[in-house]
């Protein structure tokens, strides 16, 4: 007999109960869409998405036009923690995972084949969700758990208890498929220079760029050498070198004060190393011999920043030197020390984040440093954003203003009173906070806001399913498409052609009582290289009476597909502390849709 194959998984009561989703339809809101009044560049992006509604309805409406097109996507879900935060999210555990199961997996399909997903968690439910992000994503696309220091702990023993205090959050970082996923760049932690120079002095470490090459002559051209690859190398020797200290540079141009001298001097100041190249390697044999100390090289890098341009290298003796404006840059007024990050970031200031993007959101909001950083990392200009727990609109506002194109979900008011003037000021170029000045923002761009249609089926008061009453037929027509796997593109000139699912299959969609010789027409429409699917409320005449017509009733013919009428699938995120509380909704798990 042969074994069952089994596998790790996270198992927790009510696992195997699913929602069946109904695929709703989106409707525009031109009175709270905002676009700017004039086109600003290459980075006015006007199909931005704000959706206002449940976000797991909103997901899976936005999965036929959306799916393989979404590049990366963060999420901040609630923690279900048991203190209580901005978000209601104590919710049953049981319930969390089952939720946060269904989002993900049709947040998985939304991804491109390149595209990443990274979600941020506390320590109470990081275990388990790395757990379902396994099953879902699978293992082997895990690029990093990243951990996040997010506040300073408290040092005057005000809270001691029975734990540490908890500052550290994590980024669940996953890979749609990992052998096609590459990191744009790799994050780097910037920190002012002297600061930086400061705090490896009282470490104990050695900073060893304290050299200035105050003049240094032209050279005089000494031989060719021959690069590994063939590629000629010219090597020349200096003479009229002048080399002093930075501490000497300060005392006699700057007063004494280091730091001026580093600003002033940044492109001559310099370190020797002895890191192993084989063009260090040429260069070492080719001057043995030489009565000279200073050399350079003029050659073309095939790998680098420089690759393909031509560049010149100075060596002291056998050693390269090296700048230090190669590992810095400057910011504004600033020149900060570029380091590689690893997934430890605790360079990211979560302090006085309360009116960032102009609007208050205390516990709850993300630095828009943050978010920049992951886009930075995994986007490009134009590529597609999504955030499904928008909050108070971090993601939009920073992938707007850095020319990505952005699709955000929020369910709670402060859809209203937080995200939409946050949006609304970025656009008009009136946020000069978060990453403006870096990111270089002057305004443009727009989103259009959508909500999520009521459900398409209601009951009467006999309890028979029937046609919302708020649907009109274009709604309609939208809607049942949907539903039926078609793509809504209703023609201008054939009242019947209402959507297509492949070049020769179309669907029509009426509220008609259709008679047999308006099906009969209808055919010779339709002619016998095409199909059509009709849906309708009635018809009178044989089904398969004409060979490229099928007909369907609706209601009948949809009320199996999924649950009519069920609008909350919510992780009870929608209130804010500042806000009067709804009554709550008691939340269960999913039953299975009976037949109808």
């Amino acid at each position: 007999m042969p074994s069952v194959k089994q596998r790790l998984e996270l198992t927790w009561i009510g696992k195997e109960n699913r929602p069946h989703l109904e695929p709703r339809i989106l409707l525009e809101n031109p009175a709270k869409s905002h676009h700017a009044k004039h086109r600003t560049g290459k980075k006015d992006i006007f199909d931005n998405r704000l959706i206002f509604g449940d976000n797991l309805l909103a997901l899976k409406a936005l999965e036929q036009e959306f799916t393989g097109k979404v590049k990366c996507i963060y999420i901040d879900p609630p923690y279900n923690a048991n203190a209580a935060t901005l978000y209601e999210d104590g919710l049953e555990h049981s319930i969390w995972l089952g939720l946060i199961r269904d989002r993900l997996e049709i947040l998985k399909r939304l991804l491109t084949n390149t595209g990443c997903i990274l979600v941020q968690i506390d320590a109470y439910e990081m275990a388990h969700l790395k757990l379902i992000m396994d099953e879902v994503f699978s293992r082997t696309n895990l690029v990093n758990i990243i951990s996040i220091k997010t506040k300073i702990a408290g040092v005057s023993g005000s809270h001691l208890g029975n734990s540490l205090q908890d500052n550290v959050e994590y980024i669940l970082f996953y890979a749609n498929d990992s052998s096609q996923f590459q990191l744009n760049i790799v994050p780097q932690k910037q920190q002012e220079l002297v600061n930086y120079i400061q705090e490896m002095e009282d470490e104990g470490k050695s900073w060893k760029y304290t050299s200035v090459m105050e003049n240094i002559d032209d050279g005089k051209y000494v031989k060719d050498i021959l690069a590994g690859n063939g590629d000629t190398i010219k090597l020349f020797q200096h003479k009229k070198v002048v080399v002093s200290s930075i501490k000497s540079v300060a005392d006699r141009f700057c007063n004494g004060d280091i730091k001026k001298a580093y600003y002033k001097y940044i492109d001559k100041v310099f370190r020797t190393t002895n890191a192993q190249t084989s063009i260090r390697d040429r260069v070492i044999e080719a001057t043995k011999g030489i009565n000279n100390e200073y050399f350079s090289i003029q050659y073309v890098p095939t790998k680098g920043r420089n690759a393909g341009k031509l560049s010149t290298s100075y060596y002291k003796g056998d050693n390269l030197i090296a700048w230090l404006k190669d590992v810095v840059a400057i910011k504004g007024n600033n020149i900060v020390k570029l380091d590689n990050m690893g997934n430890l970031w605790d360079d990211i200031q979560y302090n006085n984040l309360t009116k960032e993007g102009s609007v208050q959101f205390p516990n709850g909001k993300k630095p828009e440093a943050l978010i920049s950083r992951i886009l930075d990392m995994c986007t490009g200009t134009g590529d597609l954003v999504l955030d499904s727990f928008a909050g108070s609109g971090t993601t939009g506002a920073v992938a707007h203003k850095m020319g990505r194109r952005w699709i955000m979900i929020e369910l709670g008011e402060h859809c209203h009173t937080h995200i939409i003037p946050r949006l609304r000021k970025v656009i008009d170029g009136e946020d000069s906070g978060g990453i403006t000045e870096a990111a270089g923002w002057k305004g443009g761009g727009g989103f259009r806001y959508y909500r999520l249609a009521p459900s398409l089926l209601q009951k009467d008061k006999w309890e028979n399913w029937i046609i919302n009453k708020e649907y009109n037929p274009e709604m309609l027509a939208e809607a049942v498409c949907k539903l039926e796997g078609f793509t809504y593109v209703p023609s201008d000139t054939l009242y019947w052609m209402h959507g297509t699912s492949t070049e020769n299959d179309y669907i029509y969609v009426t509220t008609a009582q259709l008679t047999h010789d308006q099906l009969a027409l209808l055919s010779d429409e339709v002619g016998n290289n095409r199909t059509l699917l009709v849906m309708c409320t009635a018809f009178r005449s044989r089904a398969g009476g004409f060979p490229n017509l099928t007909i369907k009733k609706i209601p009948a013919s949809v009320l199996s597909k999924c649950e009519w009428g069920h609008d909350d699938y919510s992780l009870q995120i929608e209130n804010l502390p500042i806000a009067k509380k709804p009554v709550k909704k008691q939340p269960g798990l999913f039953e299975e849709e009976e037949e109808s």
